[in-house]
């Protein structure tokens, strides 16, 4: 038996040795095999040959190989990544409309993240952070502006204010509150109307409403219910308020509250000729008031899509949330029309003050209302070399830019004054 295979030296028979002894000769070869190819004996269900060594045909069983295992994966939608070199590691599944981003300090280099992308949020100040009017309000049975783009009002016992959101991720959360011991079970709303630029994107599409809430001790709403409407039209630029044209396909639900933070999300679909749309949160009270007859909410979020993802700003940050406030409202006051660091001064030329420009190009000519700067009377101006407040002839070319105030009085003369301007739906 001189004749050996080329790979493994395994010793063939010849025909001499097949016809002298052919049985001796074919288990000598068998021999070889089996003893060249023992190493793929045994294993278990699961298991995966892998190379033990560098030597020609050894091998191992092994649970993985190199770290991957056929049942390395727990979900679907895992990821296999590396912990360190040639060490691969399981990501597992992240949640609905997360993305994949790196990070180098997780073991594998990569986390899943949801998307924080500035303008998928078409709720425009819904973390609650601007409130160029003031922090707390007396409602009337009327309706108006509180934290910036959220009207409250129709019950006539109630208060607004903004309040510590002792929530992760949130520094401030509107309160609408009973007053305590008021009997008035009329609605407390907050409405949040948006611009029809803003609706015609979400014409036809999915969206996901989304916010967090909580309720006071003695929340009054019956069930603790909260009510949650989403109000279509097909007007330009309107509100819940006035009225809306065409109002149909309303998303209507409710959130049950509890006095702990709690995320809720509602999906439903913007009809494709709608123009118009407005939110409202709101609560019919039952019964008298205690001390603690409120509900909180805070991170309110439209966004298109069937999932609710992390709450981002509509501007991105808080400087860009303040400039798409300011394109609604705006004034040079902090909380009240009285004398401050803020007030505009312009110098009478002609019997006119110089051209004033606004902070942030205004959605419309807006209506302005101008301040004495000392003692805040409304539609007054001061001279400052005689400090008399007085009516100024007019205020003039309004537009999306600014305005001029029309002095009445002689040129060269100095003036200060405060002012409000709202181009709010």
């Amino acid at each position: 038996m001189a004749t050996t295979t080329p790979n493994f030296g395994w010793q063939v028979p010849t025909s001499t040795d097949l016809v002298k002894d052919g049985a001796v000769a074919i288990e000598t070869l068998g021999d070889a095999i089996d003893a060249s190819l023992v190493d793929l004996k045994g294993g278990t269900t699961g298991q995966v040959l892998a190379k033990a060594s560098n030597t020609d045909m050894d091998f191992v069983w092994s649970a993985d190989a190199a770290g991957i295992s056929p049942t390395i994966f727990a979900a679907k939608g895992d990821l296999l990544g590396a912990s360190a070199n040639d060490t691969p590691a399981v990501l597992s599944v992240g949640n609905n409309g997360e993305t994949l981003v790196a990070d180098s300090s997780t073991s594998t280099g990569l986390r899943w993240q949801g998307s924080t992308e500035a303008g998928k949020n078409f709720v425009i100040n819904g973390g609650m952070d601007i409130w160029q009017r003031g922090t707390s309000f007396a409602t009337t049975s009327g309706n108006f502006y509180t934290a910036d783009r959220w009207a409250c009002g129709n019950n006539a016992n109630s208060t607004v204010t903004r309040q510590a959101a002792s929530l992760t991720g949130f520094q401030y959360c509107l309160r609408n509150a009973r007053n305590s011991g008021s009997t008035s079970t009329t609605n407390l709303n907050m409405v949040s109307s948006f611009e029809t630029v803003n609706v015609i994107p979400l014409q036809g599409k999915a969206v996901t409403l989304s916010f967090y809430a909580r309720a006071g001790a003695n929340y009054s709403g019956a069930s603790n219910v909260l009510n949650v409407q989403l109000e279509q039209g097909t007007g330009t630029d309107q509100n819940l308020w006035t009225g809306m044209t065409g109002s149909s396909g309303a998303i209507i639900s409710t959130a049950t509250l509890t006095t702990s933070w709690q995320r809720f999300t509602y999906t439903g679909t913007i009809n494709s000729a709608s123009t118009a749309l407005s939110m409202n949160l709101y609560y019919a009270p039952t019964g008298t008031a205690g001390a603690a007859d409120y509900y909180e909410v805070t991170g309110v979020q439209l966004e298109i899509g069937s999932v609710a993802t992390t709450f981002s700003r509509a501007g991105g940050n808080i400087q860009g949330e303040l400039a798409a406030c300011q394109r609604y409202y705006e004034q040079t006051f902090v909380t009240a029309a009285t004398e401050s660091a803020n007030k505009v001064s312009s110098y009478s030329d002609s019997n006119y003050t110089q051209g004033t420009r606004w902070k942030v190009t205004k959605r419309v000519a807006p209506s302005v209302t101008v301040y004495s700067s000392n003692g805040g009377t409304s539609n007054r101006i001061r001279q400052i070399s005689t400090n008399v407040n007085y009516t100024p002839a007019s205020i003039a070319d309004i537009g999306v830019d600014g305005f001029n105030i029309f002095t009445g009085i002689a040129q060269s003369n100095m003036m200060d004054f405060h002012y409000t301007a709202s181009a709010e739906l």
